[in-house]
């Protein structure tokens, strides 16, 4: 039995030890539908949790240049999962420092008039950069010549799957159906396998995660599940759930601010034939449909497809001018608007006169409003152009325009609303903005002073004075639970207090009140022999202090940037540290105990943040 067991655990560990195994053995055909096997392999299926699958979700390319930025990076996208890549995009700045969520853009080879970048995904779904403030960055590192020499090329398979990593991230938040299965890395090149899963649906907004945008309503829709379900009545009529008892519970109150910057193009898409686009000053277009025309039976129509992909943002759509020689017609979602040319042609028979005039030119300037038309929908614009002889042309323009304006929103998620209206919960504790207002459910006096916070970057940057952003509660709530009945422990502290290691004594008591007492031999199997703990040992390599602050980068305000990058490894079956790539062995296998070290190391850091908070102010 004992060796069925470590041969079923050993089975185990090999298929789920570590994040490795399992993404192997299980996320990666899971996904991508390839068979999947049990622990002792004896059984295999294929499952199906994708909507669709693709061989490449996404493909980065990273190239450095001689300053030691990567001077080009390019990405290339599967967008709608059909197996052939249909988005790309050329970061068109230099990569000089990476984050987790980003990119830092500096003047080549130095660390100089450095503009910090987000990954995002914008109102289309492509992906994109976004500048923004170097403090929504995190985890930011220095790569190019101003911190040292061959950085990229150096430690380019992690710099490739933090630069992989942060733009998945984005693109998994904009839309929760994308599952990542897996992540190749070949020289400069990453590659991710990926595939939709979640909700089989071409909307992204899938119900199952709509709480991340109003988490305030999950309260109320669990309310609502539980008086429809058959097991929550079940167990809150229950004797288990009749009696009382107090639980803690801790929620939070947070301002979100939001600012939106927009773009003429974030607005509005137009596609089509359009011969020329002018400016009519801020947030103002001029499309121009211009084509030839014909003298037959069936003069041509040259049409643009004008797509509001922001409605609320559009002020005026009209058609300005209409011009020919000879004649044109206007046309808005196939219905004639209005015409230029020496006669009226305002049906869809021909105009009367010679078709080959070849005089001056005809204008039509009346303005046309066909806002209700864009706000509505997809627009569809078109001319339809008869003509001949010298002159042969016609057009219509349509002039649009649009608010630019920075977008701001403010609201307060209120987590906690729910506990402060039940008479059954009391206040214990909060922290506003860091300050500590109630402590175990007395006011301490303190209040926080009024802050004053940045908001968005570049031209929508904006400064809010409030007097909170977050806080955090946690209330006591008081839960009947009734007059639950005390359990007869009497049996189990005879058979402790008359028990030995080798004699198992007992007392039963039958319904009818008598009480019979026993004992018989009793002995514990041979349990063998457990290692004392899982070896383990310990290794460190050489690191300089590449990590970037709003300051610098870190390491050019140290005596010495180099330092070390310590590691754990768990021992082989032959107590052999397998150290990596650059290690050298500090402790070597055994049962290592560094919680002091730990401990030292946690206490230091937290002294180091109070000395940093501002305590007393002079009057």
């Amino acid at each position: 039995m004992e060796e069925r067991a470590r041969s079923a655990a050993q089975a185990s560990r090999t298929k789920s030890s570590d994040s490795e195994a399992i993404q192997k053995n299980y996320l990666t055909p899971g996904l991508a539908g390839q068979p999947i096997t049990t622990i002792d392999n004896s059984k295999s299926f294929n499952p199906n949790i994708a909507c669709q699958k693709t061989a490449t979700l996404l493909e980065l390319l990273a190239q450095p240049s001689s300053t030691g930025d990567i001077g080009t990076l390019s990405i290339s996208r599967d967008k709608n999962l059909d197996g052939a890549f249909d988005e790309s995009l050329n970061v068109p700045v230099p990569v000089s420092g990476v984050c987790v969520n980003g990119i830092i853009s500096c003047q080549p080879g130095s660390w100089n008039q450095c503009r910090p970048f987000q990954w995002a995904v914008g109102s289309s779904g492509d992906l994109k950069l976004s500048e923004v403030e170097l403090s929504e960055l995190s985890g930011c590192y220095c790569i190019n010549n101003s911190c040292g020499t061959n950085l990229a090329w150096g430690n380019m398979a992690s710099i490739l799957k933090d630069l992989g990593g942060g733009a998945i991230g984005a693109l998994t938040t904009a839309d929760p159906r994308i599952g990542v299965a897996q992540a190749i890395i070949d020289g400069p090149l990453i590659r991710y396998t990926g595939a939709q899963t979640t909700a089989c649906t071409g909307n992204p907004s899938v119900t199952a995660t709509r709480y991340r945008s109003n988490p305030a309503a999950i309260t109320g829709d669990a309310t609502a599940a539980s008086q429809t379900s058959s097991v929550f009545q079940a167990l809150s009529g229950s004797a288990a759930a009749s009696g009382k008892a107090e639980e803690s519970r801790s929620c939070t109150i947070d301002r979100e601010i939001t600012v939106k910057s927009w773009d003429y193009d974030d607005i509005i898409a137009v596609r089509g034939s359009i011969a020329s686009v002018t400016s009519c000053g801020t947030g103002c277009r001029r499309y121009q449909i211009r084509g030839t025309g014909s003298c037959g039976s069936v003069p041509p129509i040259y049409s643009a497809t004008f797509d509001p992909l922001a409605p609320s943002r559009i002020q005026s759509a009209r058609i300005v001018e209409m011009s020919a020689d000879d004649w044109v017609q206007g046309r808005v979602n196939g219905k004639i608007v209005g015409y230029a040319g020496k006669r009226p042609w305002l049906g869809e028979a021909l105009p009367s006169g010679d078709c080959r005039i070849s005089d001056d030119p005809w204008y039509n300037r009346n303005a046309i409003d066909i806002l209700p038309q864009l706000k509505a929908g997809a627009t569809i614009v078109g001319a339809r152009v008869r003509g001949g002889g010298g002159g042969n042309w016609g057009y219509v323009t349509v002039e649009i325009q649009v608010d630019t304006a920075c977008e701001v929103s403010e609201r307060l998620v209120d987590l906690c609303a729910g506990y402060a209206a039940n008479p059954a919960c009391h206040l214990d504790g909060e922290t506003v903005d860091g300050v500590v207002t109630f402590r175990n459910g007395v006011h301490t006096g303190l209040k926080p002073l009024p802050q004053t916070r940045s908001f968005g970057s570049g031209s929508c940057t904006f400064q809010y004075a409030r007097d909170f952003f977050e806080r955090d509660r946690r209330y006591k709530c008081a839960v009947d639970l009734g007059n639950a009945p005390t359990p007869d422990l009497s049996r189990g502290a005879y058979i402790i207090d008359h028990s030995t290691g080798s004699l198992l004594a007992d007392r039963i008591g039958a319904s009818n009140g008598t009480v019979t007492t026993t004992t018989r031999p009793f002995s514990l199997p041979d349990r063998g022999s457990v290692p004392a703990c899982e070896p383990i040992c310990k290794t460190r390599a050489p690191k300089v202090n590449s990590a970037v602050a709003p300051d610098g980068v870190v390491g050019t305000k140290q005596n010495d940037p180099a330092g070390w990058d310590t590691f754990y490894h768990a021992c082989t079956t032959d107590n052999q540290c397998p150290t990596g790539p650059g290690e050298e062995i500090v402790s070597a296998c055994g049962c290592l105990d560094d919680f002091p070290e730990a401990v030292v190391m946690m206490q230091s850091m937290r002294l180091a943040g109070a000395d940093m908070v501002c305590t007393q102010s002079a009057p």
